[in-house]
């Protein structure tokens, strides 16, 4: 995928090109601290992705989304986590990543853009399969538990919480092995120590959102992942 880089920072340009010569698939056609000036390359040359800081002298990152016709896909750089609302408004804004930038997260928002530009985020049967019920062993029992009826799970040292519709289980097992059993397009890891049903949230506030009667924290790096996965009006 031919990319570029809008940053007015040197440093910020600099990291970037390190991180995207570590992806295969992504090969810089140019590097701009204008957005002026890579508006000028963009009416020349056609890329498949923008990774693009939002604030810049004379001419914001929005401005520039606002102003090319046929933009690519777009990633958000930028050291403002409180834009993420604004920015997921926009359809070629695939994600939103807030520096510093970290590989990890910057593999994930290009996950993210192979599976926009190939499938459109459509669901397999095998997810659809899968996101239908769970067991859990309780007391030497296998419990079965209806998985679109969860609504949050939270870490409590060994064991996790599992609260449903019904009531609350108490499960020997991790967080990270529960959400390798539940569906990545329903649930989602808000806190270090939260995984909630996004389906069952009634708001959000600031840092923390509401489902059933809990009020449940989002930390500062997941919260852009959150906001991506709403249907934002």
């Amino acid at each position: 995928m031919k990319c570029i880089i809008i940053d007015d920072e040197v440093l910020s340009r600099e990291i970037l090109k390190i991180m995207i010569q570590k992806i295969p698939i992504l090969e810089i056609k140019g590097e701009f601290s204008s957005a002026i000036e890579a508006m000028k390359f963009l009416n020349s040359q056609k890329m498949d992705l923008i990774f693009l800081d939002i604030h810049m002298p004379n001419f914001t990152g929005f401005d520039m989304i606002q102003t090319i016709k046929n933009i690519p896909q777009v990633i958000l750089v930028t050291t403002d986590e409180h834009l993420a609302i604004d920015a997921f408004g926009y359809d070629c804004i695939t994600d939103y990543l807030v520096k510093p930038l970290m590989f990890e997260r910057f593999k994930r928002s290009i996950e993210r853009v192979l599976k926009k530009r190939e499938s459109n985020f459509q669901i397999t049967p095998i997810q659809e399969k899968k996101s239908k019920e769970i067991y859990v062993n309780i007391n030497n029992r296998l419990v079965k538990i209806d998985i679109s009826k969860i609504n949050a799970i939270q870490v409590k040292g060994d064991y996790i919480d599992i609260k449903t519709e019904d009531g609350k289980l108490v499960v020997h097992t991790t967080l990270k092995k529960i959400a390798e059993k539940l569906p990545a397009h329903i649930f989602l890891k808000i806190h270090r120590s939260h995984i909630i049903n996004i389906e069952k949230i009634i708001d959000i506030q600031d840092n923390s959102v509401l489902i059933g009667k809990d009020v449940i924290p989002i930390s500062k790096k997941n919260k852009p992942d959150l906001l991506k996965s709403l249907n934002l009006l």
